[in-house]
């Protein structure tokens, strides 16, 4: 899986890839990635909508439930960002960043904010 999310940062550059990630029990098992469709991809992400509707539908039809999203950062740090911290819907989702570089880092979006997963804990 960070090979997955290293390839489509780097296809991605110098836009910002974005995606779900998807599984069982808390455990990530897939990505799915998704269109940006926010109006400055270089420096924000917004997932395709209607690929948000579909990984719900397939969770609710059995498929693999939508854990959380993660995006990259194609010149910034593996860590969110103030735009990330303004934007989270602090719903408990797990969050994955890409960087440039091809570091991968997960976090917890929860009610007091971001919290720094250790890999694989955050598959765990």
């Amino acid at each position: 899986m960070l090979d997955l999310l290293r390839t489509e940062a780097a296809q991605a550059a110098p836009r910002e890839c974005c995606g779900m990630l998807l599984g069982e029990a808390g455990r990530i098992t897939a990505i799915a990635p998704a269109r940006n469709v926010h109006p400055q991809p270089e420096t924000h992400f917004e997932i395709d909508p209607q690929a948000l509707i579909d990984a719900h539908r397939t969770a609710r039809a059995g498929g693999p439930a939508v854990l959380g999203y993660y995006h990259s950062h194609p010149l910034g740090p593996a860590q969110p960002s103030a735009t990330d911290r303004a934007e989270a819907a602090h719903d408990g989702a797990i969050w994955a960043i890409v960087t440039g570089e091809g570091d991968v880092t997960f976090w917890r979006d929860d009610e007091c904010g971001f919290t720094a997963l250790p890999y694989p804990a955050a598959n765990a």
